[in-house]
């Protein structure tokens, strides 16, 4: 069991405007064989050259505890938009959905590396996401920490 549903109105709004909360498309595949789910911009967006804003998606991902959401650029936006994410592969685990700080928002890091301004618009397809089944080393102690908190929290 694997999916995508948005936050509540209430995170939404300690971030973004609230009357686009609306505007939050949930992720979805663009063909039928499609590994990835494209993530949708709620909002426009522009980005300088150099410059790197947070994307609040209203979006939070459920999985299986032995799964994982990878979050990558859409190669168009790569390609065409001299776009990046900051941290090039967002990992998203299977227990930051619903997490108390949070809710599990994910938030993509883009980057323009580009000499001119990006201007994106809501409904453009930014990124990806790609679920994936992951393993553990077989001499591995597994931790007995839960996550208490959202991005950062385990470190």
């Amino acid at each position: 069991m694997r999916g995508f549903t948005k936050v509540s109105l209430n995170e939404y709004e300690k971030r973004r405007n609230a009357a686009e909360y609306e505007n939050i498309r949930l992720p979805d595949r663009g063909t039928k064989h499609a590994a990835g789910y494209d993530f949708y911009l709620p909002y426009d967006v522009e980005i300088g050259p150099g410059a790197k804003v947070i994307i609040y998606t209203g979006i939070k991902a459920y999985m299986q505890s032995d799964e994982v959401l990878l979050i990558t650029i859409r190669s168009s936006a790569a390609i065409k938009g001299d776009l990046r994410l900051v941290n090039h592969v967002a990992v998203i685990d299977s227990d930051y959905y619903d997490n108390p700080d949070n809710e599990g928002h994910i938030m993509i890091a883009l980057e323009n590396v580009g000499s001119g301004t990006r201007y994106l618009q809501a409904d453009f397809r930014v990124a990806q996401g790609i679920f994936v089944k992951y393993l553990v080393a077989d001499n591995e102690t597994p931790p007995d920490k839960a996550r208490t908190g959202g991005i950062g929290s385990t470190e």
